[in-house]
């Protein structure tokens, strides 16, 4: 028998209890930048010095971060169903506790690409400064889809929702778009969970459970509920 469908969309909230700031944290991430200096072509023209440098910042985080309970509870249910997860996380968390399949919708804080050719793309662990080129000449940047921007990936992951058995929101507001509109391409019936402690407006969402808890705990409420209805 084949195993059901499971489709992931997390958000900053499940890599918080990681050590990771979200973008809403009242000391934030953007560390008292405006997100447009920082996360916007127009703030990296302006200044690309104080914008790589603020990613340089951030890879540091991610590298120094480890999975916690709630990436590791995603791995796990690959034992029992096919699982895809589309993050809205640059991280590599899930992929380090253990999650074979990743969509990444807006890119990866490990990876870097001409600002000419977006598809002119490296890995990157170290730092990333001005007057570092890629093979075409253009000045290296973060493959990081910033505001304003398009989200190349965002067609992949139109096509994943609308193959899901089962949906799984975990860890975001909902509020960034074109991201938070996936939820309305998962097929209508089908079970739908939010996980979040604090959870988000979602409208009238048919078969929908709500967890209000932080990630850790509330993933292993999710796979409870999943082993004993689902499988």
């Amino acid at each position: 028998m084949s195993r059901k469908k499971l489709v992931v969309l997390t958000g900053a909230g499940i890599s918080a209890e990681s050590g990771l700031k979200t973008f809403r944290d009242i000391d934030g991430l953007w560390e008292g930048h405006n997100v447009y200096e920082v996360a916007t072509p127009t703030g990296f023209a302006k200044n690309p010095e104080l914008v790589l440098e603020f990613y340089n910042m951030r890879r540091r985080d991610v590298a120094a971060a480890k999975p916690n309970a709630a990436h590791i509870g995603l791995a796990e249910l690959e034992k029992d169903f096919d699982v895809t997860i589309i993050t809205q996380n640059i991280d590599d968390l899930h992929e380090r506790a253990g999650s074979s399949n990743v969509l990444h919708l807006h890119g990866q804080i490990f990876r870097m690409r001409s600002s000419i050719n977006p598809v002119l793309v490296s890995e990157i662990r170290g730092d990333i400064h001005v007057g570092d080129r890629a093979s075409d000449g253009g000045q290296l940047r973060p493959d990081i889809v910033w505001f304003d921007e398009q989200v190349p990936m965002m067609e992949d992951a139109i096509h994943v929702m609308s193959t899901a058995d089962i949906f799984v929101v975990i860890g975001t507001s909902l509020l960034v778009y074109p991201a938070a509109s996936l939820i309305n391409y998962a097929p209508r019936f089908i079970p739908k969970f939010i996980v979040d402690k604090s959870i988000p407006y979602t409208g009238r969402i048919p078969n929908l459970t709500t967890i209000e808890k932080p990630a850790t705990e509330g993933v292993k409420e999710l796979k409870s509920l999943l082993s004993g209805n689902f499988q």
